[in-house]
């Protein structure tokens, strides 16, 4: 539990203190303190793969061999990964809102007081509201491309970890026992192999499927709402 902690404070610091805001922004921090603790649920019960894998034989060597042959690849690391991956397209929004406050900061600075309180500076899509700056889409189109950009590759980032899930993952359970051929290893013969605690397993895949299913959606909807709403109502 220490480390779901340590991974949340971050998230939740970034999403509270921050003196940027703009549509949507702390349903995708929250998306991803929910992926963050599914992912910690969910890899419970593939830490102890190595040892949940049996084989009709006694030798341990064979075994191993075998195992790494059916999980020739980390599964919880790629599901790491992935995470990370979403992490950065919220990340390039949040640079991207900071770089826009900076750049009409500077540009308000250098106009005169007088103009300033005349009308302010033209073409600023951003506005105070409690102290914190929000990004107005609707005077903004780049801002609306980037944002557009940023929820796309987090649909097509979900949509390569379902694929994972449903086309690498899960048909290594699906299989009552797995026919190992060791043969390439010296004293290595054709086993049977099983892996145990199964049901587990597919249950903690079935949840990441149910909140790869819900960020699609999400994701889906707010990307046609602003395209109808900012783009095609100018």
């Amino acid at each position: 539990m220490a480390a779901i902690v340590t991974g949340l404070i971050p998230i939740l610091r970034t999403a509270v203190e921050s003196t940027t805001s703009y549509k949507g922004r702390t349903m995708w921090f929250g998306l991803l303190c929910i992926r963050l603790v599914t992912i910690f649920l969910a890899q419970l019960p593939w830490k102890s793969l190595n040892e949940d894998f049996h084989c009709n034989i006694t030798n341990v060597f064979c075994i191993k061999a075998c195992f790494n042959i059916h999980f020739d690849s980390s599964i919880v690391m790629a599901w790491h990964f992935l995470f990370i991956l979403l992490v950065l397209s919220v990340l390039l929004m949040e640079l991207f809102s900071s770089h826009l406050r900076n750049s009409f900061q500077k540009k308000k600075d250098r106009e005169m007081p007088s103009q300033s309180e005349q009308g302010g500076v033209g073409g600023d899509p951003t506005s105070t509201v409690g102290g914190r700056m929000v990004i107005d889409l609707h005077k903004s189109k780049i801002s609306v491309v980037v944002y557009l950009f940023t929820v796309m590759l987090r649909i097509a980032v979900e949509v390569f970890f379902v694929c994972v899930l449903l086309f690498w993952v899960l048909p290594k359970l699906n299989q009552q026992f797995y026919v190992c051929n060791a043969q390439s290893f010296s004293g290595c013969s054709v086993q049977q192999c099983v892996v145990r605690g199964a049901a587990e397993k597919k249950m903690s895949v079935y949840a990441l499927l149910f909140i790869s299913a819900l960020v699609i959606i999400t994701s889906s909807v707010f990307c046609l709402y602003s395209i109808g709403h900012y783009l095609c109502n100018g």
